[in-house]
């Protein structure tokens, strides 16, 4: 059953418009995208010096117009995410099980049929949206996502609708120690998106992490070490438009011990490295336009 929608009628035609364009089919929403990428790079140019200064910070090795070829490339990719994200408002479970592929989705299953929670770390590489509906479609226990709530009341109301209505369960960052401790022993997959930016504050761990000192956050290696349970990097490939390979990659059982590598926060940094390699791969697959480099280590900033 879906949620209750709780929005403003001032807010009523948009979210209707939303709806709308979720309806239509595949070809004509990618027609959109085309048409929103001419938008958004040649005329607006959204973000467009965030995404090119990100990119030569990230591929020193590469050329300027290796940088303007990639960007144009992510500024594409990135508007088909878009309408995809849209298309989630009326996208039907069989229909998102055919544009999904878990390709060892076993590794997975091996672990949540011990009875335990498994934690997942993903990332804002390919479709990030489409993850966690897809785990609801397909698996046989409980998918659930951890989510920080965003501030517009209508997009929040947007989001939580898109991303529960196929059956997902959202559970919000500030209570996730609460929720842990009230199903430590329900099996079930909880999904991390672990390559945000903490707070300056809030900061614990720093890597080099695409030729750049990034801080990263540290909660899913934590909740690992505390409830003891594994944790698994999720690859993200773009097959093409409108569907994707996921691959599951065991980063710990929640029983080992990784201190042999020598850093405080290994789940962390293993979990940098992987993703690393991801967006190497297929590096227009990323999401760029975040200021994900927008702190700067204390004793890097000190010597600049």
């Amino acid at each position: 059953m879906e949620r209750r929608i709780n929005i403003p009628p001032l807010y009523y035609p948009f979210w209707l418009l939303l709806k709308g364009i979720s309806l239509l089919p595949f070809p004509v929403l990618y027609l959109l995208s085309d048409f929103l990428f001419v938008l958004a790079y040649y005329v607006i140019g959204y973000r467009k010096k965030v995404v090119l200064q990100n990119m030569q910070n990230s591929f020193p090795e590469k050329g300027e117009q290796e940088i303007k070829d990639l960007a144009k490339a992510f500024y594409r990719q990135f508007m088909d995410v878009v309408v995809e994200i849209i298309k989630l408002a009326s996208m039907r479970k069989s229909e998102m099980a055919s544009r999904i592929t878990f390709t060892n989705q076993q590794v997975l299953d091996d672990f949540v049929k011990r009875g335990t929670p498994a934690i997942t770390m993903g990332s804002h590489s390919g479709n990030w949206e489409w993850i966690l509906s897809a785990g609801a479609v397909k698996f046989d226990f409980p998918a659930e996502g951890i989510y920080k709530p965003l501030s517009n009341l209508f997009f929040e109301e947007f989001m939580l609708h898109i991303r529960s209505r196929l059956g997902a369960r959202l559970i919000k960052m500030k209570d996730t120690m609460r929720d842990f401790i009230r199903n430590r022993k329900e099996p079930r997959v909880i999904a991390m998106l672990s390559d945000q930016t903490p707070p300056y504050g809030e900061i614990q761990y720093w890597t080099n992490f695409l030729n750049q000192e990034t801080a990263f956050f540290v909660g899913a290696e934590k909740l690992s070490n505390s409830f003891k349970y594994p944790v698994l990097y999720l690859d993200v490939q773009r097959a093409q438009r409108g569907h994707y390979i996921l691959t599951f990659e065991t980063i710990t059982d929640g029983q080992q011990d990784l201190s042999g590598l020598g850093v405080e926060y290994p789940v962390t940094e293993i979990f940098a490295q992987k993703l690393e390699a991801t967006i190497r791969r297929n590096p227009a697959n990323y999401l760029w336009t975040h200021k994900r480099w927008k702190h700067k280590r204390p004793q890097v900033a000190e010597q600049q």
